[in-house]
């Protein structure tokens, strides 16, 4: 017997149902989210469309499965392939956001273009098939293996994929999918998480690798429910600033990889061109001493990055001096330099203090404590610090400065790029010399700023 829809209302942050509208989702707080849309038909008491086959699996004991190594292809980009955790892996699903027109398109269609064995289906829910060939014909990415189609109702993507066989699946975007068992327009919570669960249901079952284009909100996160992120393998984010060329991919969640790991690349004329030495575009080595810049090694994933970090302190005319920061934790800065007025005697609070990672890339760890705090006082005293110095740390609020993860890494990145000393935490000390290398290890914030000079 099937049920008649009744009309409903749910979130659009996180699918909860409710009779009436509300100002406010009873079940995640958030605001203004609540719209009609459609309850799902019921067919013999169960809900159509939300993945009830009816099928049943056998219990087995884990000690039975038997376990294999993941059998990696190379996607063609080798900055995709460090991301993804070494490359593409059969039946993975992989969600990829960003900005509009930061890249995500042309990435893909790069990427199927000049992979090897890599036979693929460009779904295109936004564009023509015309517009899509345009794009590629420019971007030189006209594969042999490279298939199209223009659809957007998951029910026929799915049979031509079934067709068509290929190994490697993208879907631009899941935004523009609807299925046909569900009431509701493309986009909605209901319609993304049914869509995605008959892809990731696809991409299991055959071993196809999917790629999911998602749209972000002005906030920057991916929009629609936070279950699409869980239902995926691996979610990528784009970023990169309006007047920047250069663009990076940065991997917020992968089962099959490291999380954080970056890819860099640059926007060119014929498309996204691989940067293989990052450290290269994020430090600009001065030709003299600079006061209110210093150099830090920090890690990205697998990858260490050399990045300047660069501060500026200026009196301030406010009753409520400003401390502004990009790249950077706003209340990690303003911690810092609370520590550095306690243990260090350092005053700031009649300044306005700017601090900015150079490059555009936003630095997550406390390893940068260290060089914000040198590039503060550095700028307050209009002293630069010693030539070809490089320092990392993090700063405890009693003013000592404890060791992170990875220290011989990041002495060996600095040495690579010719940097002669190294101002580093006394319990990341190497147990011998560093060969091109003096290493400063320092156990307080005012050791540091002694030896900074």
């Amino acid at each position: 017997m099937t049920g008649r829809a009744r009309p409903s209302f749910q979130c659009q942050a996180c699918g909860a149902l409710a009779p009436k509208w509300a100002g406010q989702c009873g079940d995640c707080g958030a605001w203004n989210t609540l719209t009609e849309s459609a309850a799902p038909l019921l067919v013999d008491g169960r809900a159509r469309g939300l993945g009830y086959s009816g099928e049943t699996t056998p219990v087995v004991g884990l000690a039975e499965v038997e376990v294999r190594d993941e059998v990696r292809t190379s996607s063609g980009i080798g900055e995709l392939d460090r991301v993804l955790g070494g490359g593409l892996v059969k039946g993975a699903v992989v969600l990829l956001g960003g900005d509009p027109g930061i890249g995500k398109s042309t990435l893909l269609l790069q990427s199927l273009a000049v992979g090897r064995e890599t036979r693929g289906l460009y779904v295109s829910g936004e564009e023509s098939a015309q517009q899509v060939a345009l794009r590629a014909h420019r971007l030189g990415s006209v594969g042999q293996d490279l298939r199209l189609l223009t659809e957007t109702r998951v029910e026929r993507v799915l049979e031509a994929a079934e067709n068509e066989a290929p190994r490697v699946l993208v879907i631009d975007s899941i935004q523009t999918l609807y299925s046909e068992s569900l009431a509701g327009a493309p986009g909605t919570v209901s319609q993304l998480r049914e869509s995605a669960s008959q892809l990731v249901r696809y991409a299991k079952r055959t071993g196809t690798t999917v790629f999911l284009v998602g749209h972000v909100t002005k906030e920057g996160i991916l929009a629609g429910p936070r279950v699409l992120e869980h239902m995926v393998d691996t979610v990528l984010y784009f970023e990169g600033d309006e007047g920047s060329r250069y663009r990076i991919v940065r991997a917020v969640k992968n089962r099959y990889g490291a999380v954080h790991e970056l890819g860099v690349f640059a926007m060119t004329e014929s498309g996204l061109r691989e940067v293989p030495n990052p450290s290269s575009i994020f430090l600009q080595r001065h030709a003299q001493g600079v006061p209110g810049s210093a150099v830090m090694v920090t890690r990205e994933g697998t990858r260490p990055l050399l990045i300047e970090v660069q501060a500026l302190l200026d009196e301030s005319h406010l009753a409520n001096p400003r401390r502004v920061a990009v790249g950077l934790d706003p209340n990690r800065l303003a911690m810092l330099l609370a520590v550095l007025h306690r243990h260090a005697g350092v005053v700031s609070y009649d300044q306005d203090v700017f601090v900015n990672i150079v490059g555009g890339v936003r630095v997550n760890e406390t390893g940068a404590d260290l060089a914000v705090a040198l590039a503060v006082v550095s700028s307050l005293r209009n002293r630069p610090l010693p030539e070809g110095t490089v320092v990392f740390g993090e700063i405890g609020l009693s003013g000592e400065v404890r060791p992170v993860p990875h220290g011989p890494e990041r002495l060996r990145e600095a040495v690579k790029h010719g940097f002669g000393r190294a101002l580093i935490p006394r319990a990341n000390a190497p147990r011998g010399a560093v060969k091109g290398l003096e290493v400063t290890a320092i156990e307080r914030v005012a050791e540091a700023l002694a030896a900074s000079g």
